[in-house]
């Protein structure tokens, strides 16, 4: 356990300095947007891209591994959108945020750069996959839900044509797009354009986290959301259970790939849900505590979580 706490401890460590910095120096929050730039169109497309381009193509291609994570995180979405209209008699696009915040990791951040120090370089593949798919999932439930709860912001065709532009454009797509070429293809970059993308590649984490941390900060927790009573659970818990039986449902898989698909389903939740919330007008102040209060719970599963993956006590087959 002592192992693991300082295995991932410089991890949530940068998201406290830049959680302190934000409280101490108190510039507004739009001082992060170059920033956020470099990390979302530089730094994390630069790792992607590294990650996947010196991968054997062989091993991109497993569709059983995408389905089954990808529909564990529906699973999770669903439960948590059931849970939260129950809860608020109705309201999609409300409940479409609290689905959200109950299965949208933060696997842009933190993902990679955990997975890659906790698992090791072989987690690279499934990271790219998981966060290629998931994000695409999300990105077309949002508008989708919203649409179906009322904010039509065009015809179908236009919400349509909206969600494939978020996607194909997003900049992580892009690089996976681009990487999964470049492997298919073998190509071999010069020695100078390689040692600068992993040097853009190696600021990815620490930059991200340190933002991630600094815009906790500049949004205070006023409340405690009543909603978090099922939000938590269902995002730090029962997610990577989900996963774990997805995955053992599917098939049998590498047992690197079935930890790196359960860490990133034990992550906390995005702070592109905030995003989301923010965009529709929906759900927005609880949307940021759902991010502050999952990440901070988080320090203690997922180094639980870790804990029991490396003592043996979560077999990489649940159904042997």
């Amino acid at each position: 356990m002592i192992a693991i706490v300082g295995l991932i401890s410089p991890f949530f460590g940068l998201i406290a300095l830049g959680f302190g910095a934000g409280r101490i120096v108190r510039h507004p929050v739009d001082g992060l947007a170059w920033l956020n730039v470099f990390i979302i169109y530089i730094a994390l497309p630069a790792l992607f891209f590294q990650l996947l381009a010196k991968t054997p193509v062989e091993k991109l291609a497993s569709p059983a591994f995408v389905t089954a994570t990808t529909l564990a995180t529906f699973v999770i979405f669903a439960l948590g959108f059931a849970l939260a209209m129950a809860r608020s008699r109705g309201d999609i696009p409300a409940a479409t945020v609290q689905g959200l915040a109950s299965a949208y990791g933060n696997i842009g951040y933190m993902g990679p750069g955990l997975a890659l120090v906790a698992i090791g370089p072989e987690a690279a593949v499934p990271v790219a996959l998981i966060f290629c798919f998931d994000n695409t999932l999300h990105f077309v439930m949002a508008p989708l839900m919203m649409a179906l709860g009322g904010d039509r912001r065009g015809t179908a065709l236009q919400i349509a044509g909206g969600v494939l532009l978020r996607i194909f454009t997003h900049p992580f797509i892009i690089a996976t797009i681009v990487g999964v070429t470049a492997a298919i293809f073998h190509v071999v970059l010069p020695d100078p354009v390689d040692r600068f993308l992993q040097l853009l590649a190696n600021a990815a984490a620490p930059c991200a986290l340190f933002a991630m941390g600094v815009t906790l900060a500049l949004r205070p927790l006023k409340r405690v959301p009543p909603e978090l009573s099922f939000i938590v659970p269902l995002k730090l818990v029962a997610h990577p259970i989900a996963v774990w039986l997805m995955l053992g449902a599917f098939g049998s898989f590498d047992p690197i790939w079935v930890q790196s698909a359960m860490l990133l389903a034990s992550l906390p939740t995005a702070t592109n849900v905030f995003v989301i919330a923010q965009q529709y007008g929906v759900w927005v102040e609880r949307a940021s505590a759902s991010v502050l209060v999952t990440t901070v719970l988080s320090v203690g599963t997922v180094t639980l979580l870790l804990y029991l993956i490396a003592s043996g006590a979560v077999p990489a087959d649940p159904f042997p």
